[in-house]
């Protein structure tokens, strides 16, 4: 039976990502699980220009790579030497990523198991300071000569991986490369145990960086088949290098119902703004229903942009949406059309106005602009939702207050409530949003079976 054997490999590249770079530099060395048994490197002319940034990190630059060849014409060498091999690098998924997307550029279609020496030495060496290359070799006392060079690096890692192997006792390595270990598509620093504990259940969870910082927040109705869906496929893009690159560490919090979870992802990013959220927010109201007077006595009511730190009576998602809440409370209440400014139309341009001379008298006109704002807020809902809890002796349940939503909690099976209102004791508080609010207003639609109790503020 043929032994096992490695390509260790460590390429320099033009940038960060396989998708708008390319290699610079290519090394492999072959190991056998005992000893090195053939070596070759080479520069690559990349065919586009080399940043100085890249240049003054590696010491590669435009004059070194003119005359050499281009990655075509040595993809038949890389494909042979890796072929039927496993694929070894440290932060493997990198060198990986810009190989594979490279020979598939000159017409071959390869794949092969990948091991990192990132996440071998911490699970052999656990508890290093620090897994970067240089670090590890100095922790270590392995010798790293021409650092940031292919050919150095490469040998770097080569004799890491031989001390990995001689340490190795409880065989991490061999159940590492196998097809269905995690570790195969896991991100290079995120310890397995973060993975392996979360639950299939519906929840929220959140990526950390190095400094424990949260960077991603997500939503799942099964939350192990959701982060998993974030490891898989080949996206080569920079963002999606850079995002798994900075996982370090996963936690979790278990959600009754989806919609829970949407709240809750929702709530969390508002709050915490991890850098790579951004789907929320373009769900951010964009207009807003403001009323004020004028010098000469009269009160306007307005539909217009949401300032940032601007109050109004109401916040709407479009302008469509604005117009048409003044409009109808211009027509229940009577209120003048030329005290009510409409915003803009689709082309950027002020809804024209009634041209009329006759103005109404002004206290009354007042009063019924009173009325219209009174009557949108006293009639904003007040609800429950009560829904499935985590587990049969709970019940989850949101409320909403006067059109906002107020929190959400859960309550054990067995209590009941002689005020409803009383909901809002067992909630934990979270700050409201139009987003969260729209959400909770199409599930009581869509579901007032689990709508335990809806009320208008009544005029005292």
């Amino acid at each position: 039976m043929k032994k096992q054997e490695y390509a260790i490999v460590d390429i320099e590249t033009t940038g960060g990502n396989a998708s708008g770079s390319r290699i610079t530099e290519i090394a492999i060395i072959i190991h056998n699980g005992t000893s090195i048994i053939d070596r070759w490197e080479t520069l690559v002319n990349p065919e586009k220009e080399i940043p100085l940034a890249i240049f003054s990190l590696t010491g590669i630059n435009n004059e070194m790579v003119r005359d050499a060849p281009i990655f075509d014409a040595v993809s038949e060498k890389v494909l042979e030497m890796l072929t039927g091999r496993i694929f070894v690098a440290h932060n493997v998924n990198f060198d990986y990523s810009f190989v594979r997307h490279q020979l598939e550029a000159s017409g071959f279609k390869w794949t092969a198991p990948k091991l990192c020496t990132v996440r071998a030495a911490r699970k052999i060496k656990s508890g290093l300071a620090s897994y970067s290359l240089g670090r590890l070799c100095n922790s270590l006392d392995i010798p790293l000569t021409n650092q940031h060079r292919a050919g150095g690096d490469a040998d770097a890692t080569a004799i890491l991986f031989s001390r990995l192997l001689e340490w190795d006792v409880e065989g991490v390595i061999e159940k590492m490369i196998k097809k269905t270990s995690q570790d195969q598509r896991l991100p290079p620093n995120l310890p397995p145990a973060d993975f392996e504990q979360l639950p299939e259940k519906a929840g929220v969870y959140y990526f950390y960086d190095q400094t424990r910082k949260v960077i991603y927040v997500g939503k799942a109705i099964n939350l192990k088949k959701r982060v998993a869906s974030h490891f898989s496929g080949h996206n080569i893009t920079p963002q999606r290098q850079n995002f798994l690159r900075d996982i370090y560490g996963i936690s979790f919090e278990v959600c009754a119902t989806e919609l829970m979870a949407l709240l809750l992802e929702c709530t969390e990013i508002k709050k915490l703004w991890p850098i790579y959220n951004r789907a929320l927010k373009r769900f951010d109201p964009n207009y807003g229903l403001y009323e004020y007077e004028a010098r000469n006595g009269y009160r306007y009511l307005s539909i217009g942009k949401l300032g940032k730190f601007q109050t109004c009576i109401e916040s709407f998602n479009s302008l469509y949406k604005g117009i048409n809440v003044l409009r109808s409370l211009s027509e229940q209440f009577g209120i003048d059309n030329r005290f009510c400014n409409y915003g803009m139309d689709d082309h950027g341009e002020f809804i024209p106005k009634p041209d009329r001379n006759d103005l109404p008298e002004v206290e009354l006109h007042n009063e019924q602009v009173e009325n219209a704002i009174d009557f949108l807020v006293k009639n904003r809902p007040s609800f429950a939702i009560i829904d499935k809890g985590r587990s049969p002796e709970e019940r989850s349940c949101i409320w909403i207050d006067n059109g906002h939503f107020y929190g959400m909690g859960y309550i054990a099976s067995d209590i009941g409530f002689t005020d409803p209102s009383e909901i809002k004791d067992h909630v934990t508080h979270y700050k409201s949003n139009q987003y969260s609010v729209d959400l909770i207003l199409a599930y009581a639609e869509k579901y007032p079976g689990k709508v335990l109790f809806k009320q208008h503020q009544e005029e005292s």
